[in-house]
Parts: C-alpha cells; sequence; structure tokens
C-alpha cells in the first residue's frame, strides 16, 4: 500500500478518502466473485452434523438440495457489511500511517502490526452488528442437519435488525465481540506481511506487477487465516446466536463462552474439528484478499495519477 503523502496528518484527507474507497471497492469485487467458498465456508463452520468436509462436495449438496442460487444466499448483506467493514478499516490505517509518517523507517514492521491492530479494534467495534445480521440472513432458510439449529425469519437486513433488538436485546449485535477483537490479529498479521513483502519486491525502485501483488496479498492472507482459524469458526457460531452456556446467550462472546465452543469442539470432532471448514476458508480468502489486493492497487495508482498526486504519494 502507498503512504499518504503529505506532511499533514489529518484524518479528513482526499488520499486516505481514496484509499478506503479502493479498499472497499476491491474487496466487493474480489468477494463477488468467491462467494460461493464463503457459503461452503460458512456450511462447515456451524452446520457440525453435515458429512461434507471439502469444498467442492459441500457445494454440491447445497446446490442439489437447495439450488443453484443458494450458493449466493445472503450476498447483498455480506457485500453492504463487507463494503463498510473494508472502508473503516483501510480509512483507520492509512489515516495512522498519515499521521506516524515521520520516523516511520524504524521497526516498520512492528509498527504496520501495531497500526492493522488499532485499525481493526475500530473496524469490530463499528460494523460487528452488521456481521451479526449477515451471518443470520446469510444461513436463514438453509437446511441444517443439525436439528439443534433453528431458523430464523427476518425479511431483509433492517428486518433482522429490529427482530433482534426486540427479540434478543441490543447487546446481542455485538456477539462474538470478544473473538472478533482478539481476531484483529489476522488482518493485523496480514498488512504486516503484506507492506514487508511489498517493500522488500519493490526495493530499488523496482515496479511491482500485478502477479506479483496477487502472489504477496495471498500469501499474507494464507499465514494470517491458518493461525486464526479457530477463532473464526468461534465467531461464526456466536455470531449465528444459536449456541448457549448456562441458559443464555454469549452476548459478547465471554472468555468461557469461546473456551467452552473450543472444547466442545474438540470433543465431537477432535483437535482437528477445529479446522473444519478451512479448506474453504483459505480458498475464499486468499483468492478474495489477493484479487483485492490487485483491484486496490490498481485503483489507487490510477486515481493519484489522473490526479497528478502519484509524485507525493511513493513508497517511503
Amino acid at each position: 500500500m502507498s503512504d499518504s503523502g503529505s506532511s499533514s496528518g489529518g484524518l479528513l484527507t482526499y488520499e486516505t478518502l481514496v484509499h478506503a474507497v479502493a479498499g472497499a471497492a476491491g474487496s466487493m469485487t474480489a468477494m463477488t466473485i468467491f462467494f460461493p467458498l464463503d457459503t461452503a465456508k460458512s456450511r462447515l463452520q456451524v452446520d457440525e452434523n453435515r458429512k461434507s468436509k471439502s469444498t467442492p462436495v459441500m457445494l454440491a449438496e447445497i446446490a442439489k438440495e437447495e439450488g443453484l442460487l443458494s450458493w449466493y444466499r445472503g450476498w447483498f448483506p455480506v457485500i453492504s457489511s463487507l463494503c463498510c467493514s473494508n472502508f473503516v478499516y483501510f480509512y483507520t490505517f492509512n489515516s495512522l500511517k498519515k499521521m506516524t509518517a515521520s520516523g516511520m523507517h524504524k521497526s516498520r514492521p512492528g509498527k504496520d502490526l501495531l497500526m492493522g491492530i488499532i485499525s481493526g479494534a475500530v473496524n469490530v467495534i463499528l460494523t460487528t452488528p452488521m456481521w451479526v445480521v449477515n451471518t443470520r440472513l446469510k444461513l436463514q432458510g438453509v437446511k441444517f442437519r443439525n436439528e439443534d439449529l433453528h431458523q430464523t425469519h427476518y425479511t431483509g437486513i433492517f428486518d433482522a435488525f429490529l427482530q433482534i433488538i426486540s427479540n434478543e436485546g441490543v447487546r446481542t449485535l455485538w456477539n462474538g465481540t470478544l473473538p472478533s477483537l482478539i481476531l484483529v490479529l489476522n488482518p493485523a498479521v496480514q498488512f504486516m506481511f503484506y507492506e514487508a513483502m511489498k517493500r522488500k519486491a519493490g526495493r530499488g525502485g523496482r515496479k511491482i506487477s500485478s502477479a506479483q501483488i496477487f502472489l504477496i496479498g495471498a500469501i499474507a492472507k494464507a499465514v494470517a487465516t491458518t493461525a486464526t482459524y479457530p477463532l473464526q469458526t468461534v465467531q461464526a457460531i456466536l455470531r449465528f446466536g444459536q449456541y448457549r452456556s448456562d441458559g443464555t446467550s454469549g452476548v459478547l462472546g465471554s472468555v468461557s463462552n469461546i473456551f467452552s465452543l473450543l472444547m466442545d469442539r474438540i470433543r465431537k470432532h477432535g483437535v482437528l474439528g477445529l479446522y473444519k471448514g478451512l479448506e474453504a476458508k483459505l480458498l475464499q480468502t486468499v483468492l478474495t484478499s489477493a484479487l483485492m489486493f490487485v483491484i486496490y492497487e490498481k485503483i489507487t495508482a490510477v486515481i493519484f495519477k489522473v490526479m497528478g498526486l502519484n509524485k507525493k504519494l511513493q513508497h517511503s
């Protein structure tokens, strides 16, 4: 990612807005292309009783039982959430880069990681309600093999918000917040590796090709996803809202609920059960992230070039 350039350190700048819009556009385009893989991942995470263990088999089952269009069930709420989420993340990350531009050469990976963690925390607090709703809508109408999972009946995003607030309380919109806060390490590690590999590839003023950006983005996301996947599974279950611990739902995903879910998963499926759906997740998230970075870099480069800002926005 290019630095935001000028010495001014304000949050409301044209450059950071371009980064945020480009990041949101890139993620929306990439997610739309690879959305069926996200559908398979969600089913493997939440519906434990399915025998399907591979992405192709899961997608074939969904198509057979529910039709091909089911691969894109919940597309709009997911894309809406992703757009907001990536806008917030890219805006915050690039604003922090702009404000800390002086002295950034020292311990750069460590600062990238810290900025990623802060950006992730801001993103989680602001956008978790949208992700809770999108998880509910994405799994609505699904033919679950697990009889303990109950169907929801929402007519859309706003109806889902209203029903959750009236029936379960406002705090339910922040279900899974704790694992989500822990999972800010995922994008933070991803961006740290991405920035470090991109700086190395562009050393000496060398131009970085789209193929290199794709590969760098894929490697960075694969490392981050594999390291944090068990918590991503817990996050999905808590957001779906049907887990119960001591008779109550895990409103903020308390430490005890997270631990209980992890142990329950291990008891039922073994340690490898913590990684159920990882194949689909890696396929989806690695390909999506890699393509997102390519689109993001192209959009920012074109806009900055057209607006005559490319000379001010050099890699540090």
